[in-house]
């Protein structure tokens, strides 16, 4: 189905058709339609729009990205589906990696994800072959991470998380940041930055300020990082969707 751009909700039933696209391709699977549900239902309620937080969080997370010493973006099927392009471009200019990380994982799907990431410029990805002596303590298959990308990597940002894999990753020590439209999720509420924002407003977003924040001096994003709460702009993006709320219910 082309969806006419003069539809009022042409974004998102653009964003809908490039899911199911992305699972009859064999890359995004049919629970990701739900969970893309539930983060759209979240998306309303901010306004579908870029919040003050999101922004400030956005902002947080380029900077602990391009200070980090090994950055890597993890990569899911509906993340693969709907900003392929944009994960390779932002990797390239933070100069971090891309790992596939799947809950539902099968080699196919992993391979088909990789080959799709190749065909949007992506030179190098990680993910199909996991190393067995490197994985997180996990019992099911995100679990399976690779030394050079994810076992080893000090700040991940991992788009549309599951809480149990963020609150691994930070046990092991690592700074995690989550792009997750929930505020009150175990995701959110459990990454080092969270940003409360759409996956597909967010990499473009990051990719803006990565290209502005080029080479500054370490310290400059070392501030940025430590002047940011997480807490706090949860509580902000919470306060955010009241107002979003509030202004409409006036309208009635």
């Amino acid at each position: 189905m082309t969806v006419p751009k003069s539809h009022p909700r042409y974004q998102s039933l653009h964003i809908r058709e490039r899911l199911v696209s992305g699972v009859a391709s064999g890359i995004a699977s049919q629970v990701g339609l739900i969970a893309h549900g539930r983060g759209e239902a979240f998306d309303y309620l901010i306004g579908e729009r870029t919040t003050g937080s999101a922004m400030h969080a956005t902002e947080a997370a380029v900077a602990m990205l391009a200070s980090a010493r090994n950055p890597v973006i993890s990569v899911n099927g509906n993340v693969a589906a709907l900003v392929p392009g944009e994960i390779v471009e932002l990797g390239r200019i933070l100069d971090a990696k891309i790992e596939i990380n799947l809950f539902y994982r099968t080699e196919e799907r992993v391979c088909t994800i990789a080959n799709h990431l190749h065909e949007h410029g992506a030179s190098e990805v990680f993910g199909e072959y996991p190393d067995p002596d490197s994985t997180l303590p996990l019992d099911h298959p995100r679990s399976l991470v690779c030394e050079e990308g994810i076992g080893s990597a000090d700040v991940v940002l991992v788009p549309l998380e599951d809480g149990d894999r963020c609150q691994a990753l930070v046990d092991m020590g690592k700074s995690v940041i989550a792009i997750d439209l929930n505020p009150l999720s175990r995701t959110a509420q459990t990454a080092t930055i969270t940003i409360v924002d759409n996956v597909v407003r967010t990499i473009p977003a990051m990719i803006k300020i990565a290209r502005q924040m080029k080479d500054p001096p370490s310290d400059r994003l070392d501030e940025i990082v430590s002047q940011y709460d997480n807490r706090e702009t949860l509580m902000a993006a919470i306060e955010e969707i009241c107002g979003a709320y509030s202004e409409k219910s006036g309208e009635f």
